[in-house]
C-alpha cells in the first residue's frame, strides 16, 4: 500500500498514500485502498488513545466511507482526529485529500479498546 505515518498523537494521525499501485481497473485510487488508509490511520490514533487508559489493544468494529472525487495520479493525504474517544471504544474521522487539497474521502472508523492478554 505504501502507506507513510507522518504524525502520530492520541488527538491527530497523519499519513500518505500513493494512488500508483493502488488503484482499480480503471486507473483510479481504488475506494477500498481508502479504506486501508483510513483504517490504518483510525486504528494506529486508537491505540494511541487506548494506551492513555489502560486499553492499548483496537479492533475496528466498523468503517464507512464517502468518496468524494476520483483521483489517477500522485500522493493522497489522510488525517484521524477523534470524534469520540472513551475508554471501551474511540471513533475517528479521516479526511483524505489530494495533493491540491481537494477531498477524495471522507471515512469513519469505530474501534473497540480492549487490554492487551
Amino acid at each position: 500500500m505504501g502507506i507513510v505515518l507522518t504524525e502520530m498523537t492520541p488527538e491527530r494521525v497523519v499519513g500518505t498514500m500513493p494512488v500508483d499501485g493502488n488503484t482499480q481497473p480503471y486507473g483510479l485510487l481504488h475506494g477500498g485502498a481508502s479504506c486501508v488508509l483510513a483504517e490504518t490511520l483510525g486504528s494506529v490514533a486508537a491505540v494511541l488513545h487506548g494506551h492513555t487508559v489502560g486499553r492499548g489493544l483496537a479492533l475496528g468494529v466498523d468503517i464507512n466511507a464517502t468518496h468524494h472525487k476520483a483521483v489517477r495520479t500522485g500522493t493522497v493525504t489522510g488525517v484521524a482526529t477523534p470524534a469520540h474517544r472513551g475508554r471501551g471504544t474511540a471513533t475517528y474521522e479521516i479526511v483524505i485529500t489530494d495533493e491540491a487539497g481537494d477531498r477524495v474521502c471522507t471515512a469513519r472508523l469505530t474501534c473497540l479498546l480492549r487490554a492487551p492478554s
